[in-house]
């Protein structure tokens, strides 16, 4: 997002968060699916896509939505690299991306029976 933001500017804040968020949606599916295809599930590529899918779709989409919200309400969508306000924003961003779907993992884990550990 902060490349777009610096470099492309005239997209607009509402495309450059899509663009975000669907690259940052596209790449975790398809790391997870690599993952579940060559990891010890070895699972068909169709199965592993609708699994990575299955699990995580929702839970990125919250943290999408939860960094890039706090990041723009934090910095106005100003990329000022030498700032450590900027950075600052960015490291409270992201520790909102990864609390906004905790609550919904956990409900997850705890139907299915499953642990983190």
């Amino acid at each position: 997002m902060w490349y777009l933001q610096a470099t492309q500017p005239e997209l607009g804040m509402a495309t450059i968060m899509a663009i975000s968020m669907a690259s940052g949606i596209t790449a975790s599916l398809a790391l997870e699916t690599v993952l579940l295809r060559k990891g010890r599930d070895n699972m068909s590529w169709p199965l592993a896509a609708r699994t990575a899918a299955g699990m995580s779709t929702i839970s990125m989409m919250t943290m999408e939505v939860a960094e890039n919200a706090v990041d723009y309400h934090l910095t106005g969508g100003q990329v000022a690299i030498d700032s450590p306000a900027f950075w600052l924003a960015g490291a409270v961003a992201v520790t909102a991306g990864f609390l906004a779907p905790l609550p919904y993992n956990y409900l997850r884990l705890k139907k299915y029976g499953k642990a983190c550990h």
